[in-house]
């Protein structure tokens, strides 16, 4: 930028040194100047220190945090840099031998009126015009005063070094260099004009304006140094702010990983993650929508705060839910949705799909009523969150599956047992009656088979009193799984020669679903 600055001028000055014939519009020579203008007070606007690598080279929408006050770690250095050349100031009038000055008195009265006035209320900073005109302020009031009390002679010239000083760092080194050339340029032409020994005068304006200049520059790169550390600082605490926000969601996420798959059941499961979801981020109403392979609809599992068909077909889904489905991920609605969601009064909504296992098995709706509700953080945590509950909804459908089919497992398996052992045991029985009653009829004595047959009827009760006892086994909050396996050994053990052993830790246990299902 500095070059573009150097090339504005040279064009300035050869439009002004060619011959009127070759000379552009005036309008023309006007613009430039207005642009030189222009770009000198965004140039002054803009603080050097945010952007290291250059003076100027940082544009205004860079700049951060236009209300804090930019020179308030300095408050201090100004005061002590104030406090002394104000005491400085007014020893010189009081041993002042070159007379009485014209207005020497008044300009030391407000010199020092304004001083004490800016201990009390320190000058501020904050980015914006009305800081940028009370830096110019102190500064022109200063130089006026200087000028006006003697130029380079003056007795209160030490105050521009506390003008000087609060330019650098207010705005950095640029600006306190312009500010530094443009006083020591103020107070010079004066100072020389009136002066009866002009060689005398130049050497006295070059010897302060070298001193002046030396504070700018000081000064302004006291404050580079500073913004650089203040910005170095911030970046530490945004990156702070981020771990600890990330630090939030991992375990926020890890306490959803841990719950989410406690359970096998799917009505559990869709409790657990609508509990989850309220708890991890706020809105007016959700929906869980899973789909079914038969028909290739969705089916609304889940959902709260809105009133919506049990099927939806492909078609009926909001724009949001189609969204997600194409993109094959999650997608952020913040306002103006057409449909107005799934609920139909939405103004904001997160939609995604619940993957497991590289398909598709359900679809997540999160909408609220406001616009722009949803801030980065919600939907990152959706986006972790989605991963662990596709899955242990998954999980649960298939376990409901497979109880369906261990149902008709087990009820194949008890016809089969009944028919063989007990429909069997039945048949005996019904054989031995008949066998009995012929040998009744034959005049035989029933003593001894009407024994056995009590006997054998004992037997078959014990069978079916047994088969009962193994299909009403089951564990609870008392009763954990291993002793139910123990005495379900010990029963084994009466009715076999199997001898059998179980080892088993009885003070852990799973949970009672996990238990159950096993």
């Amino acid at each position: 930028m500095e070059n573009e600055q150097s090339f504005d001028d040279d064009s300035v000055l050869n439009d002004l040194s060619r011959p009127s014939g070759e000379a552009p519009a005036r309008s023309d020579l006007v613009s430039r100047l207005k642009s030189r203008v222009n770009k000198d007070l965004r140039n002054a606007m803009v603080d050097p220190s945010l952007q290291p690598t250059g003076d100027f080279d940082i544009v205004i929408a860079g700049a951060t945090r236009p209300g804090r006050d930019r020179v308030h770690n300095f408050t201090n250095l100004i005061m002590a840099v104030r406090l002394t050349t104000t005491a400085v100031s007014i020893l010189l009038v009081a041993t002042n031998h070159q007379g009485k000055m014209p207005g020497l008195a008044i300009w030391t009265a407000a010199v020092v009126v304004y001083s004490v006035f800016r201990i009390y209320k320190p000058i501020r900073y904050s980015n914006d015009v009305q800081s940028l005109m009370r830096v110019l302020f102190e500064v022109l009031f200063h130089t006026v005063a200087v000028v006006l009390t003697g130029g380079w002679d003056s007795p209160l010239l030490f105050t521009l070094l506390t003008a000087v000083t609060v330019a650098g760092l207010a705005r950095g080194y640029g600006f306190s260099m312009r500010v530094a050339v443009a006083t020591c340029l103020t107070v010079t032409f004066p100072f020389v004009d009136n002066a009866r020994d002009a060689a005398d005068a130049l050497v006295r304006s070059a010897s302060w304006t070298g001193i002046v200049i030396l504070v700018a520059i000081v000064a302004g790169y006291t404050r580079r140094i500073s913004g650089e550390a203040d910005r170095e600082r911030e970046l530490a605490l945004d990156r702070l702010d981020r771990l600890a926000d990330a630090n939030s969601l991992l375990f926020s996420l890890h306490r959803v990983t841990q719950t989410l798959p406690a359970s096998l059941d799917l009505g559990d499961v869709l409790d657990s993650t609508i509990a989850r979801i309220k708890s991890l981020v706020s809105y007016d109403s959700v929906a869980i929508l899973l789909f079914d392979e038969v028909d290739a609809h969705w089916e609304v599992v889940r959902h709260q705060g809105l009133h919506v068909a049990s099927r939806l077909g492909p078609t009926e889904l909001p724009q949001g839910l189609r969204s997600a489905i194409a993109d094959n991920g999650l997608v952020h609605t913040p306002s103006a949705l057409e449909d107005k969601g799934l609920s139909g009064r939405a103004g904001s909504g997160i939609y995604t799909v619940l993957e497991a296992r590289g398909a598709i098995i359900g679809l997540l709706a999160i909408e609220h009523g406001e616009e722009n509700s949803f801030a980065q953080r919600d939907i990152e945590v959706i986006q972790g969150f989605t991963a662990p509950a596709a899955l242990a909804l998954d999980n649960a459908r298939w376990f409901a599956r497979l109880r369906t089919v261990g149902a008709d497992e087990e009820r194949t398996r008890i016809a089969r047992d009944l028919h063989d052992r007990i429909g069997q045991s039945l048949a005996y029985l019904a054989f031995e009656l008949d066998r009995l009653v012929d040998e009744n009829e034959s005049g035989k004595s029933l003593a001894e088979p009407l024994s056995r047959l009590r006997d054998d009827v004992r037997g078959v009760i014990r069978e079916v009193r047994d088969t009962l006892y193994d299909l009403r086994t089951d564990v609870s909050e008392t009763h954990g799984m291993g002793q139910v396996l123990e005495e379900y050994v010990t029963r084994v053990a009466e009715r076999s020669s199997l001898v059998v052993q179980i080892e088993s830790d009885k003070t852990h246990r799973l949970p009672l679903l996990q238990e159950r299902e096993m």
